[in-house]
């Protein structure tokens, strides 16, 4: 099974790719509407996965990882208000793709902070063993949620989940 820091950086590529992808469909509303329902649906599962077991274990084994947590579930918070402001417009209107920019923007910004700082120090203060089970757990998660399904896609009040998940 693979490292959790890997799993993460694979789903960033794969978003990074989907972005590309949909941003060359301006004049396809029916494949950028295609393409769009994958791509917030690996958005939804992606960062419900991290706030499932990366953020937790961030929190248990890194010092000082409270504010860094915090900003990660804030940043799922604006991926995923833009997700709806998307879904509240109708495809491939200059609504819908304001939505679509917005979330993309969002989602940049998080996964730029995340891999500059979230995994670097993940991988500074876990062991292999322990990344890697946080790997079989996200990807049994990720597994369990095809699609999203079952997940709700609201958003974490930061300070409400670091208090939730920060250890004694």
């Amino acid at each position: 099974m693979s490292d959790v820091t890997l799993l993460i950086l694979h789903d960033h590529e794969t978003l990074r790719r989907m972005f590309a992808e949909l941003a060359g469909l301006r004049d396809d509303p029916t494949q950028a509407q295609a393409v769009w329902t994958d791509l917030a649906a690996l958005l939804e599962v992606h960062a419900s996965a991290e706030e499932e077991h990366f953020y937790p274990a961030l929190l248990a084994h890194v010092p000082d990882s409270a504010d860094e947590t915090k900003d990660a579930i804030g940043d799922h918070d604006e991926i995923r208000q833009g997700i709806r402001h998307a879904q509240s417009a109708e495809v491939g209107s200059e609504e819908w793709w304001k939505g679509v920019e917005e979330t993309r923007d969002a989602n940049q910004e998080h996964l730029a902070e995340e891999e500059r700082d979230d995994l670097p120090d993940c991988l500074r203060h876990m062991s292999l063993e322990l990344r890697t089970e946080l790997g079989e757990r996200f990807q049994e998660f990720k597994d369990k949620h095809p699609h999203a399904r079952g997940l709700s896609g609201a958003d974490k009040d930061p300070d409400r989940y670091v208090e939730a998940h920060q250890p004694d």
